[in-house]
């Protein structure tokens, strides 16, 4: 029997001015407190106080080498996804946190769209960020989708761009954005599921291994939705040795990770190198693995994806399709002091859009408890309810002062307005005790 440990957080929301546009350089106009602050425990970090604001959507979260929280989320000029309506116009805005989320700096736009009217098709409007920090210099890499072009709609001809932006200086700056999609869109035509119709890097978080470097990164992974020449759904995963700089399939071209029950996805890194694939799914998730042959080529093979939900004591998402983060977190179980990992998947509980909450599994023993996706897929832990109300996507990322921050859609103020489509972006943060009941611990490895 699933053991659910509910956790609602009614704090007190810290309060901050929110800038719409006008971009100020945050070194000299944000506060730096002491690094030994504590988290805060919730931050509204992007607003949507009236229905008729223009929304907010999809959160990404990144940490950088010395601590630097970085949030970014759509602002939907166009009330709804990349060429759906002929609006067009989706900016990406950001704010840093130098204190562990305790305070953030105003609201800046890291890029604004041009809208429809605009003669340059890939700067029409861009949205679902998706992004990293390299663990051992200033570099962030942010990627997103970009143009007039919805995913359903696109063809191999007349498709998505998929931007890239570098920050040098951790987050606080960031240069244009570069159309990398012929270089990934090529890699398929010659598949058997190829030419592929539409394609994009599912938003959130961009997986950094820890164990795999490859010359002078530790290598990256990003999943991708795609809409095959049947227009059947599938998911591959991307890799890059030069922190984004180019990218190729994880694996056969012919064998994707998820097909035709495919949608949005995450990735993560198991303990034993295995590369794990988390995709959306109406009631819980798809997994399946990746188990390498050669690493340094990016050889090997997927295993047999596997549904987790309700039937097999897994992570449910009653009644809704949504994207959630995946994350690996080295930890101590107290009742024996044993050193393992637990994983967290996020994901709204249900019914429908709403109350978003945190699973977890223990990872103690690789032949019980991940030798295959039969045995991930079942029998999660536990889960902490993080929102009451409506809420949708989220992501994750592991802070400097060793606590979880989650960054999420919700209804704050009563005003998501989910027909114009957009949500408050909100911050909160756990530590491992939090998570799981007081049964672990977190382990710095």
């Amino acid at each position: 029997m699933k053991r659910y440990f509910i956790l609602f957080l009614f704090s007190a929301i810290v309060g901050s001015a929110m800038f719409a546009c006008g971009c100020t350089n945050p070194e000299d106009n944000t506060p730096k407190p002491e690094p030994q602050l504590p988290a805060a425990e919730r931050f509204e970090v992007f607003q949507l106080l009236n229905p008729s604001d223009i929304p907010y959507r999809i959160p990404a979260l990144a940490v950088t080498k010395d601590g630097t929280l970085i949030a970014v989320a759509d602002y939907r000029h166009s009330g709804t996804d990349i060429g759906v309506t002929d609006k067009g116009r989706i900016d990406l805005h950001y704010r840093l946190s130098y204190d562990n989320g305790n305070t953030w700096s105003e609201v800046m736009p890291l890029i604004e769209g041009k809208g429809a009217q605009s003669p340059d098709f890939m700067n029409v409007g861009f949205g679902d960020p998706c992004i990293v920090a390299d663990r051992e210099s200033n570099r962030v890499l942010l990627m997103s989708c970009a143009g007039n072009v919805s995913f359903q709609n696109g063809t191999r001809q007349n498709h998505q761009n998929i931007a890239r932006f570098y920050s040098e200086d951790g987050g606080k700056t960031w240069g244009e954005p570069e159309d990398i999609a012929e270089s990934i869109y090529s890699q398929f035509d010659a598949s058997s599921y190829g030419p592929v119709r539409s394609m994009f890097v599912a938003s959130g978080r961009i997986m950094q291994s820890r164990i795999t470097k490859v010359g002078d990164y530790y290598r990256l992974y990003c999943a991708v939705l795609a809409r095959d020449k049947y227009a059947k759904h599938m998911n591959y995963v991307l890799f890059s040795d030069d922190f984004g700089g180019s990218w190729k399939i994880l694996g056969d071209i012919n064998e994707p990770a998820v097909y035709n029950t495919a949608d949005e996805p995450k990735v993560e890194e198991l303990p034993n190198g295995t590369i794990i694939i988390s995709s959306r799914y109406n009631g819980g998730r798809y997994y399946n693995y990746f188990i390498y042959s050669d690493v340094n080529s990016g050889a090997g093979d997927w295993d047999k994806a596997t549904f987790s939900g309700a039937g097999n004591n897994g992570v449910e998402s009653k009644d809704n399709s949504t994207n959630g983060e995946i994350m690996l977190v080295p930890v101590t179980r107290v009742v024996d002091g044993k050193a393992m990992y637990i994983m967290l998947q996020s994901v709204p509980l249900g019914p429908q859009r709403k109350n978003v909450g945190i699973y977890y599994k223990e990872l103690a023993d690789e032949f019980e408890d991940y030798i295959s996706p039969l045995e991930f897929a079942r029998d999660w832990d536990g889960v902490i309810q993080v929102s009451t109300l409506n809420s949708a996507y989220s992501t994750m990322a592991w802070q400097k002062d060793n606590r979880l921050g989650f960054l999420y859609e919700e209804e704050t103020h009563g005003a998501s307005n989910l027909a114009y489509g957009g949500y408050t972006i909100v911050y909160e943060c756990f530590d491992v005790e939090a998570l799981t009941d007081g049964k672990y611990t977190y382990r710095k490895e």
